[in-house]
């Protein structure tokens, strides 16, 4: 009884030790709590997200999770300024990255906001798809995020069954 005891203590901590390698270092899960990223990302959808291990390779266009240091919460939200990038947005909703247009065919109702922005060393712009109403860099203090502040790259929304598929 002992030694299967031993044994069964044995499997969990080595079952609890691999879970944590997992989500510290390879993926987590989120549930998305709000519609700032529809129709892309819905309320509720569970999205398998992957640890950022090296910030030159996320590119613009990537949905990425991160802390708001501002907001006190974790976001997902689209990038659309790279470190040192030039944004201005216009009023009808056009995108302009370092003097050429956006093409966000992802976007659905545009909001009005309009602003000009230069992406600071080490910092990300975000905004969300459902850009009316999206909380996003256009309506924060501190339009940027940190790279200390990327959690993931969200990859693949894992539920519900009929939205499931890699983003």
């Amino acid at each position: 009884m002992k030694k299967n005891l031993k044994q069964y203590v044995i499997f969990i901590i080595l079952t609890v030790i691999i879970y944590l390698f997992i989500r510290g270092f390879l993926f987590f899960m989120i549930v998305v709590p709000s519609p700032s990223m529809y129709p892309t990302i819905d309320i509720g959808d569970r999205i398998v997200t992957t640890r950022i291990h090296q910030v030159e390779k996320i590119n613009r266009g990537d949905i990425l999770v991160f802390d708001s240091q501002e907001l006190d919460e974790t976001l997902v939200k689209r990038v659309i300024g790279l470190p040192n990038d030039r944004i201005e947005i216009f009023e009808n909703g056009e995108v302009w990255v370092n003097g050429s247009i956006l093409n966000e065919e992802y976007v659905a109702f545009n909001g009005t906001e309009s602003g000009l922005y230069t992406v600071p060393e080490n910092h990300y712009f975000f905004l969300g798809d459902y850009r009316i109403h999206s909380l996003d860099s256009r309506k924060w203090d501190d339009p940027y995020i940190s790279e200390e502040s990327l959690l993931g790259k969200a990859q693949w929304i894992l539920t519900p069954w009929e939205r499931s598929g890699e983003l």
